[in-house]
């Protein structure tokens, strides 16, 4: 291919310069990928090469030039949402939030049911902690495209601000789990009831997603958690240890056993399992802070 590229011109160069790059994107070389797709670009920019081009820039770490390339295909390509919407996840990548609002809220204002936008937006404001204009935009994707990733996301924050929508989504999404495989639902009803403390009802929840996979780590460490809110010691910490069982390199797991162990007053213990906790998480403060309280 390379014999080939001295000897051609032009479109015919930049169509040989982008396969170059895709084999070599398929091999993981993305700098040199990167230099191919600019050639490429550089002699026909057309819109698969900007986006391949864009893409490689922002694995390789290059953001800034990823944007003003993006910039520049949302002016020559207006009719493209492929390109707002990769700028979109930049900005945010980035922690450019009011710029990636802005983004979605023009994609939005040209199409009010691009529901992919409902959605990113909606993610964005739940990461900036804006939760009712979260549930409005999250409201909205699920509203126009009702699959199921946006129901849970949508069922997710109505669970953990206690609201009981949470609950009548995941019915619904459940009625039509035809295999009885799916997990989130079940979690997601049982989060709901733990956050308004009806832990029995939780408990309920978190054993459903157990008995469908027992290495399903998350249930077992929020069904502990309800136990021990209960005083439920023994029967809680058996559950924390299911989870190390599950995963012995859940920090959590071990922290847990050692709240067990504290509430117990079995010290040394407690002071064991916070610092394997520690261990395998540095930034594990709330083990810290415990740590330096018992000794």
């Amino acid at each position: 291919m390379t014999d080939s590229l001295t000897r051609a011109k032009d479109d015919e160069a930049a169509g040989l310069y982008f396969r170059r790059g895709e084999l070599l994107a398929h091999n993981n070389l993305h700098e040199l990928a990167a230099e191919d797709y600019r050639h490429s670009w550089e002699l026909h920019p057309d819109e698969a090469t900007g986006f391949r081009y864009a893409s490689t820039l922002s694995i390789i770490g290059q953001t800034d030039r990823a944007i003003q390339l993006l910039k520049a295909c949302e002016q020559k390509f207006p009719d493209n949402p492929s390109f707002p919407s990769m700028l979109g996840d930049l900005y945010e990548q980035s922690g450019k939030m009011k710029e990636a609002l802005d983004i979605y809220d023009g994609l939005l204002s040209k199409d009010t049911g691009n529901f992919e936008a409902w959605y990113e937006k909606g993610l964005l404001l739940e990461k900036n902690r804006d939760t009712a204009r979260a549930l409005l935009a999250l409201s909205k994707a699920y509203g126009l495209q009702p699959v199921n990733t946006y129901g849970l996301e949508l069922a997710h924050l109505f669970a953990e601000n206690r609201n009981p929508a949470a609950l009548s989504i995941c019915d619904g999404i459940l009625r039509k789990d035809s295999t009885h495989e799916l997990l989130d639902p079940l979690f997601i009803k049982g989060i709901y009831y733990s956050n308004i403390t009806q832990y029995k009802k939780a408990i309920v929840q978190f054993d459903s997603c157990i008995s469908r996979d027992w290495k399903f780590t998350d249930a077992y460490l929020e069904k502990g958690i309800a136990l021990f809110e209960q005083k439920q010691l023994d029967s809680a910490m058996s559950t924390f240890f299911m989870t190390i069982k599950v995963s012995n390199t859940y920090p959590d797991g071990y922290f847990w056993v050692g709240r067990c162990y504290e509430a117990t007053g079995h010290k040394d213990q407690a002071i064991l399992y916070y610092r394997q906790a520690l261990a395998l998480d540095r930034d594990f403060t709330e083990a810290a802070d415990r740590i330096k309280k018992l000794q």
